[in-house]
């Protein structure tokens, strides 16, 4: 079973020096039907004007994730670190942190020029009262071309950041007419969110923000109609 969460179907608020789209219901935007997926509880899709951020704010009791699709992202937090990650056509830069018992950070484009475009991804731990900590990396998608990159995992395989979940987020690129397959496990979910270009995912044509909820498949077969990216969750 496949259902298909459109682009324009996404919550949206523009403050002028964040615009974001929201997958699931987010601050003042709420849709019943829109929750959460499994341990998926937010995909914002951000784009955060030159110099503009998010001011220090708290977080407990959440996994949180940054894909940075183009620009640069600065964090700083209350664990004393301060740090910037970026992406460029061949690499993405992923901050990951684990809120636990309680993090303060702030987040922000560091550019003077050039706004960041990135997705936030929060996922529910697998318990309450985790250690905070925080990691990032620079993944390489073109050294893995035709690959599906791990970027996050429960025990940190293949290179990935650790996340306090049973779930493995995964990334792609692919050209025009190129196939991916990724094989589910028993009784195990799936989300795939488009970044960017037109993808076919068993049948289902997907745009840049489209998102797809699978459950009950055993196997995804994406064909991209354009040059794409995509984001899978492979979830309990």
């Amino acid at each position: 079973m496949i259902t298909i969460r459109r682009s324009q179907e996404r919550g949206h608020a523009n403050h002028g020096w964040l615009n974001s789209y929201h997958t699931f219901s987010f601050a003042n935007y709420y849709d019943p039907d829109h929750i959460h997926f499994r341990d998926l509880r937010v995909i914002n899709e951000d784009r955060v004007a030159p110099g503009g951020g998010f001011p220090t704010h708290p977080h407990r009791d959440m996994e949180i994730l940054s894909y940075v699709i183009s620009g640069a992202l600065a964090h700083r937090d209350s664990l004393g670190n301060v740090e910037t990650v970026g992406s460029q056509n061949g690499s993405r830069g992923v901050q990951r942190f684990s809120a636990g018992t309680g993090i303060a950070h702030s987040e922000f484009n560091p550019s003077d020029a050039e706004t960041v475009h990135f997705l936030q991804i929060w996922l529910f731990p697998e318990a309450k009262g985790l250690t905070p900590s925080y990691e990032q990396k620079v993944f390489s998608l073109e050294a893995q071309q035709g690959e599906w990159v791990k970027l996050a995992s429960r025990n940190a395989s293949d290179g990935s950041v650790t996340i306090h979940q049973d779930v493995e987020i995964f990334t792609t690129l692919l050209d025009v007419g190129e196939k991916r397959v990724y094989e589910l496990g028993r009784d195990r979910h799936a989300w795939l969110q488009v970044v960017r270009g037109e993808v076919v995912l068993n049948g289902h044509t997907l745009q840049a923000g489209d998102g797809a909820a699978v459950s009950e498949e055993q196997k995804l077969i994406l064909e991209a109609n354009t040059a794409a990216e995509v984001v899978l969750f492979d979830l309990a």
